[in-house]
């Protein structure tokens, strides 16, 4: 949990945690940019004790990694993807992933933290993210992430001569694009993985663009409640508005 200290700096830093993008329309509207968005159904996601992540699962997520201080309402949602429909010989580009805890809209959107983050320094148009090397990303709950690691463990001691993904994510990924083609890549650009024996459900998914760092934003309602989680890769108007000019 983040120091009282730690809080005190944290308010007097918060409007620099402010998403500068509206994040709502990545999820409402068919066109941003000059592209053309859809949504995507990536299944649900079991948050049981309401402490989340966002993570790359195959280099960082491990038992040392720790949710947001935010926690959110525990219970099943769904993930949503914004999808940047292909065009031009491009693929669908994931631009952000959402879930939505309750119905009411999102009228700001601020990052999400751990409470342990160096905010000395900290200043508009900034964001600290996290890291993706694999080109995946995942949203999962604290309880799901200790099921994770535990069968990632079991997992490498009977296969040591063997990579997790080659050798056992990447037939999973390749049957769910056979069963839901739409915007994948033959080999797969999502999977809604239930974690073995523990019967929770965490989505895995394209990273946008690939291998970087990327911010996680929580949604607050006009009341201050906290609504949603969004993942955003792509900034639409950014990477693709010049492409209007």
């Amino acid at each position: 949990m983040p120091t009282k200290e730690w809080l005190a700096e944290y308010e007097k830093k918060r409007a620099f945690t402010r998403c500068p993008n509206d994040l709502n329309a990545y999820f409402t509207l068919d066109m941003l940019a000059g592209k053309r968005l859809d949504r995507l159904s990536l299944g649900p996601v079991s948050l049981p004790t309401g402490r989340v992540l966002v993570r790359d699962p195959l280099v960082y997520l491990d038992d040392e990694e720790e949710p947001y201080f935010q926690t959110v309402p525990a219970g099943e949602y769904e993930a949503v993807a914004c999808v940047v429909v292909p065009a031009d010989g491009d693929c669908a580009r994931y631009a952000a992933v959402r879930v939505c805890f309750t119905d009411a809209p999102a009228v700001r959107f601020e990052e999400a933290l751990l409470g342990s983050e160096d905010l000395s320094a900290f200043e508009d148009g900034e964001y600290f993210g996290f890291n993706v090397d694999a080109g995946l990303a995942c949203i999962c709950d604290e309880a799901a992430r200790d099921a994770f690691c535990v069968f990632a463990a079991l997992w490498s001691d009977a296969h040591p001569e063997e990579n997790l993904y080659d050798d056992y994510f990447a037939a999973l990924f390749a049957e769910n694009y056979r069963k839901h083609p739409r915007y994948q890549r033959e080999g797969g650009d999502w999977l809604n993985w239930e974690v073995p024996g523990a019967r929770l459900h965490m989505p895995i998914f394209q990273s946008g663009f690939g291998d970087g760092t990327y911010p996680v934003y929580f949604g607050y309602d006009g009341a201050g409640n906290l609504c949603q989680l969004a993942v955003q890769f792509i900034d639409i108007e950014m990477a693709y508005g010049e492409e209007r000019a």
